[in-house]
């Protein structure tokens, strides 16, 4: 008996991300549009290919030194806040800094600022359950920023909220976008908030065709 077939799912992507760009990515559910940002975001390996940040080869690192550079350069936020509900918003935001060993008053400090950047500065001390669906996202956010990243992947990030507090989420993010020059790639179903970013890039067959 043969073993699984190999089922491509990204196939010949060649894409240079400009720093501090707003870039989207559309297209219809299965077809690799999380798969390619996990694979961005070293979450995942591929069997092929390379990912470059600048001139280093993410992926000929080791695994402890992959999981450093995720930590120290990429910020995540999902469809879903994956916040730590027995914890405030405070401490969920102050946790990439702890990972790295910071010093807990000075990841405080950081989490803190960060939090009052996105709105949220009298939510500091609020478990996730006492907040709203926005205000969790919120929170999500402010996680992905707290160390300083060069580059935010942004999974659906509206796709949970209704579309009001959709739009607020993403009004932040492009404001974080504009003020401070981080770039973020934003997968999203939604065509009106894509249109927004400075590049779209549409995903069909394992492919990224670009239009706008």
């Amino acid at each position: 008996m043969s073993g699984p077939a190999e089922l491509p799912v990204l196939n010949g992507i060649n894409l240079d991300i400009r720093r501090g760009e707003m870039l989207a990515i559309v297209g219809a559910s299965g077809v690799g549009k999380s798969t390619f940002l996990h694979i961005l975001g070293a979450l995942d390996r591929p069997t092929s290919g390379r990912i470059l940040y600048g001139s280093n080869d993410v992926f000929a690192l080791d695994a402890n030194q992959v999981a450093r550079f995720r930590n120290e350069h990429v910020g995540f936020v999902f469809q879903f806040h994956h916040l730590l509900p027995e914890f405030s918003a405070l401490e969920n935001v102050m946790m990439p800094a702890l990972i790295r060993k910071m010093d807990g008053d000075k990841a405080e400090e950081m989490a803190t600022k960060i939090l009052n950047d996105v709105g949220l500065a009298g939510r500091l001390y609020h478990r996730p359950g006492e907040l709203s669906g926005g205000e969790q996202q919120r929170v999500a956010v402010a996680r992905a920023l707290v160390l300083g990243p060069d580059v935010v992947l942004a999974d659906e990030p509206t796709g949970n909220l209704d579309i009001h507090t959709g739009e607020a989420v993403h009004d932040l993010l492009l404001s974080i976008n504009k003020r401070k020059r981080i770039t973020f790639v934003i997968v999203t179903h939604n065509d009106k908030l894509a249109m927004r970013a400075d590049r779209v890039l549409r995903m069909t067959e394992g492919k990224l065709i670009q239009e706008k």
